[in-house]
């Protein structure tokens, strides 16, 4: 899906084989790339199925005819298809009234025959140009909303194994290649490809997320690949798919392992042309996109299982770096515990902290960490929620063993329910390695059951 930027496209419309000829070898010298049609029934069928950034039509199509009343009507069943798509008319029997006609009914521009070769190419630049801004804005558009509330963790790597994959990262990040990030779930997959992406030449385009497991068959392709107005019932209007928005960017794919068979053959052929289709359409479009997906699963378990394509798995790790858990990098667990006490102090204006007290920071250092960062992460808001004195104590934490009054030292009568189903999870997945399929399997849980009690916890 990596290269160069396409050449501009057009569509050359004209009843006469010498007019497309003339026309294809013109623009062919400055740079354009071609298609040409005869007939309005060929513009109609070439506009639906690909991609163009402008049109050149005739207006008269059936010989003897020179009212341009083809042309006029062949306009407003493109601006049906799309509204957007910038078409210049041409005719050898010009008048104002045909001119003025023919922009009312959607044309950008209206050039005489025969035509001056200057004037021509300097109209398909201009309406090419305003097209290509009004799709950035509306693709920004998106994108704003779509990271309103993004936030940009720091990649804190003190110690020895994070740093193999900083070395990693500054290798791989400003090439093209697609990669894979493994590693237990919480452990930072989605901070390393935000690392990589920074240092891309990819980083002045938003890198956008898609959590793939969390989407349901109905909606993978809407998500993925976009819809047009009327594809199923809810579609009132026509949207913009991720692939789309991160044109010229990266596509961060999360929980890839977690994605059907189905949803992978749609999306391998994605990786293999660059094309896709909006759901509901024929259309064919294409993005110029780098992929950076993760998962917490063993992908060549899940390839000897029958639930993972090794093509796609080809298509995906290029190059793969694997995120150590927390647990086995025990020298960053203070360094982030401590930038995770600043962000929460100031989150709760109202708290002001120094640290983590002797006994709490032998809980931090102690705890196996089964959620891994994230799971850190929420240890810490509780502390800062929970702490008095300007000092963060072990009891604050609220962590397993961290302290007799914690809730491991409780009676099972006194954990509510919700209490006692996170510790048994949390159990799950120390026991499991963090495994996320195994530790489901041996709550008799499925995977995305279990998957909405992590995000429910904060695991």
């Amino acid at each position: 899906m990596n290269g160069a930027l396409p050449k501009p496209r057009i569509l050359i419309a004209d009843d006469l084989r010498e007019v497309r000829e003339a026309l294809r070898l013109l623009l062919k010298a400055e740079g354009f790339e071609t298609e040409t049609a005869a007939s309005p029934a060929d513009v109609l069928a070439a506009v639906t199925s690909r991609e163009f950034d402008a049109v050149l039509m005739d207006l008269n199509y059936t010989r003897d005819t020179t009212s341009g009343r083809e042309g006029l009507d062949l306009l407003e069943r493109l601006r049906a298809v799309d509204d957007s798509l910038p078409v210049v008319v041409m005719t050898a029997w010009a008048s104002i009234d045909v001119a003025v006609e023919a922009m009312r009914r959607g044309a950008r521009d209206f050039i005489e025959k025969p035509w001056d070769n200057a004037r021509l190419l300097a109209i398909l630049r201009n309406q090419i140009d305003l097209h290509k801004a009004l799709r950035r804005g509306q693709r920004l558009a998106a994108q704003n909303e779509l990271l309103r509330s993004a936030s940009e963790p720091v990649l804190i790597a003190e110690s020895p194994e994070m740093q193999r994959v900083i070395e990693l990262i500054e290798r791989v990040g400003p090439a093209e290649a697609n990669v894979l990030i493994t590693g237990e779930n919480g452990s930072g997959k989605g901070v390393v490809a935000r690392a990589l992406h920074a240092i891309s030449p990819r980083a002045a385009v938003p890198m956008l997320t898609v959590n793939t497991g969390g989407l349901s068959e109905a909606l993978f392709e809407s998500e993925l690949f976009g819809h047009v107005r009327g594809a199923f019932t809810d579609a009132k209007s026509d949207r913009v798919g991720r692939f789309e928005l991160a044109d010229g960017g990266t596509l961060f794919l999360d929980e890839i392992a977690n994605i059907s068979l189905g949803q992978q053959a749609k999306l391998l052929r994605v990786l293999e042309t660059g094309e896709f289709e909006r759901l509901g359409s024929s259309k064919t479009r294409t993005a110029n996109v780098r992929i950076v997906s993760a998962t917490n699963a063993d992908l060549g378990e899940e390839i000897a299982a029958g639930r993972f394509r090794r093509d796609l798995l080809f298509r995906l790790n290029t190059v793969e770096i694997h995120v150590p858990a927390l647990r086995a990098r025990k020298d960053d667990i203070l360094p982030l515990a401590n930038h995770f006490l600043r962000q929460q102090a100031l989150r709760y204006r109202n708290k002001s902290f120094r640290g983590f007290d002797e006994a709490a920071r032998t809980a931090l250092l102690s705890h196996p960490w089964p959620g891994n960062v994230r799971e850190l992460d929420h240890a810490v808001e509780r502390g800062v929620l929970m702490g008095r004195g300007g000092w963060v104590r072990a009891q604050d934490l609220g962590l397993q063993g961290a302290a007799p009054a914690t809730a491991a030292a409780q009676r099972l009568e006194d954990l509510t329910l919700e209490d006692l189903e996170k510790v048994l999870i949390q159990k799950a997945l120390a026991r499991h390695g963090g495994n996320v399929s195994q530790a489901a399997q041996a709550l008799g849980l499925s995977r995305s059951a279990l998957y909405r009690r992590l995000k429910k916890y904060g695991l």
